[in-house]
């Protein structure tokens, strides 16, 4: 690989940024010729669903209606490098393990089931019929099936998988169903529905269109959702305001070219997305949402100490919510001092906001993993909310909530049943549907999956999609104790580290993209997912697999289930494998408040948004209104020691060229930095006040007393245009200095953006001077 170098990029995202790196990965795959057929159903009534992000699929799609990121996760679905039996032939799994994840997916796409050999330390073919029962015999052998087996699933899991995975999970014994999402917005499923009822957010794609203010929040939509940036441009050309609040300076929330415009392009137009930028310092968005809460309290005071008119919606306040006069209060009593302390900004930055924000009738409120993964993300979310609440911003058209989630269907399959908490699903309904007890006892999320992985008290981990071993915390405790599971069953599409951390028995099991026709007896099959907005499409594969090998999820989970449950006449997994409109039959039964007239509503324009009560200002919380949540305090990082003034708060940032850990190539261009992950951004008065020098190698070093060594070395240091005091470093690399203990107080989801480090010197060497670096 090219010796890294970093250079500040000047350019705006989208425009030929977006497309020159476009180009390089579809000639990288080998897909050059085959994708741009498959992208003109991207996203398409009668098309598929990006198997990208989970932003919103519009009624009225764009002739092109993907993004850079889209056209990155088609490429590699659709890559035209296959691993095949003999790649695991020439390499042990102990070589593998060397490997970065870019290299180990770049083997592409898996082609055949394969059973880990010790003897060997290699991965050899087996037969699906083999593999099945082996699996399926191990699951029967598990003593206690309630808290002895594990059934993770990712986001690229459809509905109708999930709902089949769910259901063979509690038939089995238990609630353990942990997701990529309890690694994200499980801060969001546990704050709203205590501050509006409701576990996800309240907006449309029409709000954003109506809106006459948008607030961002820990959300970056050039990299992790670009296809936003369009609604976000139209309203910029509108006037709207959009005010931003975000440790780092990201692109696409300061200036966007979009791609599918000939005149911007040729012309080198751009467009001003955010009206304010503010650099909150990490872990200070509770103090910041706080300060603003209390702006516009004042402003409410003083204009009607003067006979003014009211600032706060004072008839939506006494109709639709409870608690707000604990929360003026507690805001009143609020120092801005210690408001800005916290925070990292200045009273007049909150203030600015708060005018900007009580000026304005229609206010959509977005944030994402900036707010969920700390400490007090769920107060902070609720904070946010509100902020809303105070001036009537829910349940009117153009205003709203706007959680952004990450992978294409984590929202969908939650909606279906995978779920740990068994309040959360109509288990009662389930249970008389399909003739059953379900279980009734919480099952684990990912992080107390981990701590009963790291007790020795799991035996058998079913993981289907994703990457688990690398995505979760403290991969220095996670790694050894996952090779001590009796079995490990890793149903993925391309390599990745989770499969090559084997237990006694371990699988890796290849299925079908969701770009790729599945034909069953019946017929080829469709799927749906649903959106970040709540709204259900139906998916339609339209390539040939990359195996005749490989199976569908569906498949898999009915053939293992027939193996290994005890036959139950009202559960038809042979029908459902063969038609999926029958697992929808079941879906609809379930859950008829949403998924009526499923098989028709699934291809209207747009989808079909499923039922969402605080839309229409009805709040199914405890006392029938919205809730003013008041927060029991600003602390950040309450569960760590306390620190001096060289602990610097690190925050994990995805790069322009990855989703979650799949990492498509080594640069993250909107930061300027090429051919390597290995970095450290630092603000420069840190890098002169530590006496670092710039392209130096540090090792950093988690802050905390639980007697535990977490190091990550080897990092260059990068000057970079972050708050003093905070750093950032990539995910998952850096996951190695989480402990799995520091999480988000009610939700668990890991705190993964502010984790207290120390930044030690390896040496003296620097990379060579001529190098440009970005200004700090």
């Amino acid at each position: 690989m090219s010796k890294p170098t970093f250079k500040p990029y000047r350019r705006p995202s989208g425009g030929w940024g977006s497309a020159l790196s476009v180009g390089n990965i579809l000639r990288r795959e080998g897909v050059l010729a085959s994708v741009p057929v498959a992208l003109t159903r991207h996203n398409k009534v009668d098309g598929y669903r990006c198997n990208s992000c989970a932003w919103i699929k519009p009624a009225s799609p764009l002739p092109f209606e993907f993004c850079e990121n889209g056209v990155k996760a088609v490429a590699w679905e659709l890559t035209a490098h296959r691993c095949t039996p003999a790649f695991f032939a020439e390499h042990t799994v102990t070589e593998l393990l060397g490997w970065d994840e870019f290299q180990l997916e770049h083997t592409g796409r898996l082609t055949h089931p394969l059973r880990y050999d010790a003897d060997s330390d290699k991965y050899v073919p087996v037969s699906w019929g083999h593999a099945l029962d082996e699996i399926a015999g191990e699951l029967r052998a598990v003593e206690d099936h309630l808290k002895g087996t594990v059934f993770y699933s990712s986001g690229r899991l459809s509905n109708e998988g999930s709902y089949l995975y769910q259901l063979f999970a509690r038939l089995y014994g238990n609630n353990n169903l942990p997701d990529s999402s309890n690694m994200c917005h499980e801060t969001t499923s546990v704050a709203l529905p205590i501050s509006i009822g409701q576990d996800i957010g309240t907006i449309s794609l029409d709000d954003f269109a109506k809106s006459d203010c948008i607030l961002f929040f820990g959300q970056n939509p050039g990299s992790n959702s670009p296809r936003m940036l369009h609604p976000l441009q139209e309203a910029s050309r509108r006037g709207v305001p959009i005010i931003t609040y975000n440790p780092l300076r990201e692109r696409g929330l300061e200036r966007f070219t979009n791609p599918q415009s000939t005149a911007e392009m040729l012309l080198g137009q751009e467009t001003r997305i955010s009206s304010q930028y503010h650099q909150v310092k990490a872990g200070g968005d509770l103090a910041a949402l706080a300060g603003i809460c209390k702006a516009v309290l004042a402003a409410h005071d003083a204009s009607r100490e003067a006979g003014g008119p009211a600032i706060l919606d004072e008839a939506f306040i006494a109709e639709h919510t409870h608690g707000f006069d604990t929360f003026a209060a507690w805001l009143r009593v609020q120092e801005w001092d210690e408001l800005e302390r916290r925070s990292g900004l200045h009273r007049a930055d909150l203030e600015a906001t708060a005018t900007v924000y009580a000026g304005a009738h229609a206010v959509v409120a977005v944030y994402g993993m900036g707010l969920t993964q700390h400490q007090a993300g769920v107060e902070t979310v609720q904070m946010l909310v509100n902020l809303l609440l105070m001036r009537g911003n829910m349940g009117r058209s153009g205003a709203g909530i706007c959680p952004v989630r990450g992978h294409s269907n984590v929202q969908g399959q939650r909606t279906v049943g995978i779920t740990e908490k068994p309040e959360l699903f109509p288990l009662d309904r389930l249970g008389e549907q399909f003739g059953f007890e379900p279980p009734r006892e919480a099952g684990y999320n990912t992080v107390e999956a981990c701590e009963a992985i790291l007790k020795d008290e799991v035996r058998a981990f079913v993981m289907l999609g994703g990457n688990f071993v690398r995505a979760i915390p403290d991969h220095g405790q996670m790694e050894p104790a996952w090779r001590r599971l009796r079995l490990t069953v890793n149903v993925i599409t391309k390599l990745n580290r989770s499969a090559l951390l084997p237990g006694t028995v371990s699988y890796i099991l290849p299925v079908l993209g969701r770009l790729e026709i599945d034909e069953t007896e019946a017929g080829p099959q469709v799927l749906s997912m649903e959106d970040t907005s709540a709204c259900v499409h139906g998916n339609r594969g339209l390539r040939k697999p990359a195996s005749p090998h490989l199976i569908s999820e569906n498949r898999l989970i009915c053939e293992l289930a027939l193996r290994t449950l005890a036959p139950n006449p009202r559960v038809r997994w042979t029908d459902y494998m063969r038609d999926y409109a029958e697992i929808r039959k079941e879906i609809a039964y379930t859950l008829p408040e949403s998924f009526w007239d499923y098989e028709r509503r699934m291809w209207e324009p747009g989808g079909f948004q499923r039922d969402l009560p605080a839309k229409r200002r009805e709040w199914r919380t405890e006392t029938g209104r919205a809730t003013i949540v008041t927060p029991k305090a600003l602390d950040e990082d309450a569960d760590m020691p306390a620190v001096g003034h060289d602990v610097l708060r690190l925050m994990t940032l995805r790069s322009n060229d990855q989703f979650n850990t799949t990492v498509y190539g080594y640069d993250d261009r909107f930061r300027g930095i090429n051919n390597t992950r290995k970095v450290v951004l630092m603000n420069r008065s840190d890098i002169d006040r530590l006496r670092l020098k710039v392209g130096q190698a540090v090792t950093l070093k988690t802050v905390a007393d639980d007697g535990i060594d977490r190091r990550l070395p080897g990092l260059l240091v990068v000057a970079y245009d972050i708050p003093i005091g905070c750093i950032g470093g990539y995910y998952p690399e850096c996951n190695v200095l989480m402990p799995i203990w520091h999480y988000a107080i009610g939700s668990k989801t890991p705190a993964a953006k502010m984790i207290p480090v120390t930044i030690h010197s390896e040496d003296a060497r620097v990379l060579e001077p001529q190098l440009e670096h970005a200004g700090g």
